[in-house]
């Protein structure tokens, strides 16, 4: 009898540890294609800021006022 307690406790715990290793996996999933955004984000914010000042540079006459 109380060896079969022992196998029920097992096989609870690597069911815990299964869920709570696809909950991380998950997470860490969502965190790793939110940051990938943020930068995609930050390369283009640069990427048109450059544009701009080549844009105000081409004129030679200064800044418009």
């Amino acid at each position: 009898m109380t060896g079969d307690q022992g196998k029920d406790d097992g096989q609870a715990g690597s069911r815990v540890k299964d869920s709570r290793q696809d909950r991380l996996k998950l997470a860490l999933r969502e965190n790793l294609k939110r940051r990938k955004s943020q930068a995609r984000g930050r390369d283009d914010a640069a990427s048109s800021e450059a544009a701009d000042d080549a844009l105000d540079d081409a004129g030679g006459n200064g800044p418009e006022r």
